[in-house]
């Protein structure tokens, strides 16, 4: 008897560790005006892009770096997102931020971000001042941004896709005023 109260008490451990890891993984709080974008040593698919510049649309701001698991497995999210939404006014930007020597090298993102199709703009953050300037810890990190400019959802790593699209639905119809 003193096994089994053992095991459902460790089990019960786990399961609250488990889910307050899950839980700090998002917030819908607001956290302030949407931070810089400057530092990119270079931009794909776009001039470099400023928050002013995005006033009125509603942006997604997406950390990865393409030997990331989790930040490919997070894409093809990513990319139904800024293919189904562009219309409404939603803007993508990916923020390549390198965790391996390999990945500063400028024609390897180049490449990378051929292969995998993505073609909405994508900072290339060699040296993290926009990491920084978002104070992120996390690949893939998501943050969203309304269209006052104020970071209003982040979630950080895989999963709650549809918690993530819901928030941006949201987003776009206070935008649109509805």
């Amino acid at each position: 008897m003193r096994l089994i109260t053992a095991v459902f008490a460790g089990l019960l451990l786990a399961f609250a560790l488990i889910s307050s890891q899950v839980a700090g993984n998002e917030s819908n709080e607001p956290q302030g005006a949407m931070p810089s974008l400057a530092g990119a040593v270079e931009w794909l698919n776009s001039p470099p892009l400023t928050p002013e510049m995005l006033k009125g649309k509603v942006v997604l701001v997406d950390f990865w770096t393409y030997d990331c698991v989790n930040c490919r497995r997070a894409l093809p999210h990513v990319k139904a997102w800024a293919q189904r939404y562009a219309r409404d006014g939603l803007v993508v930007i990916g923020v390549h931020t390198p965790e391996y020597a390999h990945e500063h090298i400028i024609t390897n993102v180049r490449e990378q971000v051929r292969k995998l199709g993505i073609t909405y703009p994508v900072a290339i953050d060699n040296n993290y001042a926009i990491w920084r300037n978002f104070d992120n810890q996390y690949w893939p990190a998501h943050y969203l941004i309304d269209a006052q400019g104020q970071v209003r959802y982040s979630h950080f790593g895989e999963g709650r896709y549809d918690a993530q699209e819901a928030m941006i639905q949201a987003l776009l119809r206070e935008a649109a005023g509805h």
